[in-house]
């Protein structure tokens, strides 16, 4: 399997496992997952809209996790598919951005 091959499937089966968390975090409340929820006090928890914050994590994996499995997609079909390897890590990383200064906002806040 050439690296660019490799890379298409890491980059499908990194999607799939992106929509699964997001989809686990929210409807089977999993709370602890979410990174600083599980370290704060009870009082600072019932500041918290923690429904709120799962559905918002839900939406952002998803669409980080579709955005991934695009790419793959993607990647298999273009002349370059080292673009893939550019494309990734602003995916993550501009999701995990909006997904923390999103949550942190006073609309999920009670």
């Amino acid at each position: 399997m050439s690296p660019a091959g490799f890379m298409e499937i890491s980059n499908l089966l990194i999607g799939v496992f992106l929509i699964i968390l997001g989809v686990v975090v929210k409807h089977f409340k999993l709370y602890f997952l979410i990174a600083g929820y599980n370290t704060m006090s009870k009082a600072d928890k019932e500041k918290v809209d923690i429904e709120r914050v799962a559905t918002l994590l839900r939406n952002v994996m998803v669409f980080m996790g579709l955005a991934l499995i695009l790419l793959g997609l993607a990647s298999s079909y273009m002349d370059t598919p080292e673009i893939a390897d550019y494309l990734f890590f602003p995916i993550i990383i501009g999701g995990v951005i909006y997904l923390i200064v999103k949550s942190n906002s006073k609309a999920y806040k009670k």
